[in-house]
């Protein structure tokens, strides 16, 4: 992680928070938050994970449609039946092969490609089609990037910032030069830039990030895709297929003890296990 992203998530809980009392508080209400991310949906990805009422993230590294039987339109339509409210989280720069564009592409001073505003266009775009459908919808659009960059570091942040401030220090007295510090398995570590700037880190679609988002939001894994939900159980009936309950798949340590799908691995696993049967033998 680099400095100033727990800031960045920290804050875009908050806005993700407010989104959501908007949407419910208007009949067909849909909160739409863009947020920071111009080819990666890192801020979005984990903001939608430590706040759980988003309903549907979109990220650069996952392409969507919006039209069509497994469109996002498709998906408001259905949410907004069931429960007629929906808060939408998409990184700024998220299809940017959507708009409708005319002209060649313009840069900016720093040679950054200036991208086509996704927020306002599927605000807008939103819009249009339920007013075709003759459903009234009320969007509450907001975009807090210059908020949340302008924050001062919360107390993570801070802390994350100084120990990188004292490395460097530490390794300009050592001599080290052409180099970065970096945060690796724990360790802060001295980094060539040349391979710090080698390659852009992306968020990752078959991740455990990612499986996260789709879990918390309930959103289809691929633009192919539609949620399938599991099937119903009555009373004690078994499940059929894929999710049938298998046994050998559980471990039971012995005793009236629940059982644990993920035992501890050694020592702890063998020290929990010697305990067990001293208490046995004890009794």
């Amino acid at each position: 992680r680099s400095f100033g992203f727990s800031t960045a998530v920290d804050e875009a809980r908050r806005v993700i928070a407010a989104a959501h009392n908007e949407a419910r508080g208007a009949w067909n209400g849909i909160g739409l938050v863009k947020l920071m991310g111009r080819q990666s949906g890192f801020i979005a990805a984990h903001a939608s994970l430590a706040n759980h009422d988003v309903n549907y993230c979109l990220v650069p590294e996952v392409p969507f449609p919006l039209d069509g039987a497994h469109g996002l339109l498709r998906a408001l339509e259905t949410r907004l039946a069931a429960r007629r409210h929906a808060v939408i989280v998409i990184a700024e720069g998220v299809g940017q092969d959507v708009p409708n564009r005319t002209g060649a592409r313009a840069y900016d001073a720093s040679g950054n490609l200036r991208l086509d505003d996704v927020g306002v266009f599927l605000r807008d775009r939103i819009a249009r089609h339920f007013a075709a459908r003759g459903q009234d919808v009320t969007i509450k659009y907001i975009d807090p990037s210059y908020t949340i960059r302008s924050l001062p570091a919360n107390a993570f942040d801070s802390e994350f910032c100084l120990f990188l401030g004292q490395h460097a220090a530490h390794a300009g007295m050592a001599g080290k030069t052409d180099m970065v510090v970096g945060y690796w398995n724990q360790r802060f570590t001295h980094v060539p830039i040349g391979v710090a700037v080698a390659q852009r880190k992306h968020l990752d679609p078959n991740g455990p990030t990612w499986q996260g988002v789709l879990e918390v939001t309930g959103q289809p894994a691929s633009p192919s895709s539609s949620p399938s939900p599991l099937p119903e159980r009555e009373g004690t009936e078994e499940r059929s297929g894929e999710h049938e309950f298998n046994p050998n798949t559980i471990k039971n340590f012995g005793g009236n003890s629940p059982p644990s799908l993920c035992p501890l691995p050694p020592p702890w696993g063998r020290a929990r296990e010697r305990g067990r049967r001293k208490t046995h033998h004890a009794a």
